[in-house]
């Protein structure tokens, strides 16, 4: 079956995203795990979480993704920033541990004119002393648009973290198909190719999550602007085979389209519709 949601508001809680993620015919959702823009969270609820779980299990959802906040910044120049991504990640794992099989997805980071091996050097440096082995979430880099100085343009650059870091072999990626498709990836037209070169790079088992996005901008734009499904440069035909490719079908996709609630129950009914598989 598809396995598919969207971005949710966690105004309300763990379990109240849980309530509106079936509402829409969704069975998974992400959320992000405090201020996107800041880095202000509410109380942790337990009781919450554990409520989310039970429903999870009884509706046979999909892993939620947790989105670290954009302000979280492993590869800075200023230390203060840095010393913000360790708490912020390491809080959120600790959260996060009492979610049955939830993942966190968060950007790699901005090497702010340090170069990219240099941010390259500290992404793994915070992976190592924030994942510890005691804590069971599965961590995802996300594949980024290649946007000013942002590290994590290319399965290379995402690679290249994964082997400098001790925790590499516990690292997963989340492929957001605007984002690569805006960073040079001609998802359209050689969706197999572009496949093909994630699993010799990295490898198509630590693939584990697809944001599912179309595009505002043309291939190779480094724009990393969203749009709804079939209204952009990537379009629908695309997108239904990316849902039904052998290699990504069995696969949660998240939705981060520029959408209300409404707008998200259309785009998981017509990707539904549109699903070749039981």
């Amino acid at each position: 079956m598809l396995h598919i949601g969207c971005h949710l508001s966690c105004a309300g809680g763990y379990l109240a995203m849980g309530r509106q993620a079936l509402a829409i015919g969704a069975d998974t959702f992400q959320f992000f795990t405090r201020n996107p823009r800041g880095g202000s969270v509410k109380p942790f609820d337990k009781a919450d979480a554990d409520a989310l779980g039970v429903l999870m299990q009884e509706n046979s959802f999909a892993p939620v993704l947790a989105h670290a906040p954009y302000t979280l910044n492993a590869a800075a120049a200023d230390p203060r920033v840095r010393a913000f991504a360790f708490r912020t990640m390491r809080e959120d794992l600790e959260r996060l541990s009492h979610i049955p099989g939830a993942m966190l997805n968060f950007h790699p980071g901005s090497h702010v004119k340090q170069g990219e091996d240099a941010g390259i050097r500290l992404i793994s440096e915070m992976l190592d002393e924030v994942y510890t082995p005691e804590l069971p979430t599965t961590v995802l880099l996300e594949t980024m648009a290649g946007k000013g100085s942002e590290v994590g343009r290319s399965f290379e650059e995402l690679r290249a973290i994964m082997d400098a870091s001790r925790t590499g072999g516990r690292l997963g990626v989340c492929l957001d198909t605007c984002h690569v498709y805006d960073g040079g990836y001609d998802i359209v037209n050689h969706l197999d190719d572009v496949l093909e070169a994630f699993d010799r790079v990295i490898g198509l088992d630590r693939l584990k999550a697809i944001h599912m996005n179309d595009s505002k901008n043309p291939m190779g734009s480094h724009k990393d602007r969203h749009e709804k499904i079939g209204e952009g440069f990537i379009g629908l035909e695309a997108m239904v085979r990316i849902i039904n490719h052998p290699a990504l079908r069995h696969l949660p996709f998240y939705l981060e389209t520029p959408n209300e609630i409404e707008g998200y129950a259309r785009e998981i009914a017509l990707l539904r519709a549109a699903y070749q598989g039981a």
